[in-house]
């Protein structure tokens, strides 16, 4: 199986995966994130605690590609602290725009890198970083 393949298996199994849409209980962190350009909706939970995001969950409509990076970011962040989950938006966002194409980098993003090639697609880079646009802001919040 060549990468690029892997890749989309990944988007497909995680827009379609279940096991992240859910409401977190005792959550501490609450933030609705719109795409108003196509309509892409998430509620993004978190429960944070000392520093450390316990759970996480979403709740949400929206293409494959917005579901599938906010479910592989939610595996990706849950059980780090609230810096590691920083950096890894910023690397991220980066990987996105195309500023960063060292592998070593992006393997950090463990399946999230998967996404790169939305940043060959500007109609639907804003689709692959609303969930992590609303953890950003969550995080900030908190």
């Amino acid at each position: 199986m060549e990468i690029k393949d892997l890749y989309n298996q990944i988007i497909v199994e995680n827009s379609r995966a279940q096991w992240n849409r859910h409401p977190v209980e005792d959550k501490t962190i609450s933030l609705e994130g719109v795409n108003p350009s196509c309509g892409d909706d998430i509620v993004l939970e978190l429960r944070v605690k000392d520093g450390i995001i316990e759970d996480a969950g979403f709740v949400g409509d929206g293409c494959a590609i917005s579901q599938a990076s906010a479910s592989i970011m939610v595996d990706l962040v849950k059980g780090k602290s609230v810096e590691e989950a920083k950096k890894l938006m910023k690397l991220f966002f980066r990987m996105i725009k195309g500023e960063i194409t060292d592998e070593e980098q992006i393997k950090e993003l463990e399946d999230a890198a998967a996404l790169q090639g939305v940043s060959h697609m500007p109609a639907r880079v804003k689709c692959a970083v609303l969930a992590w646009h609303t953890l950003e802001e969550a995080l900030e919040e908190n």
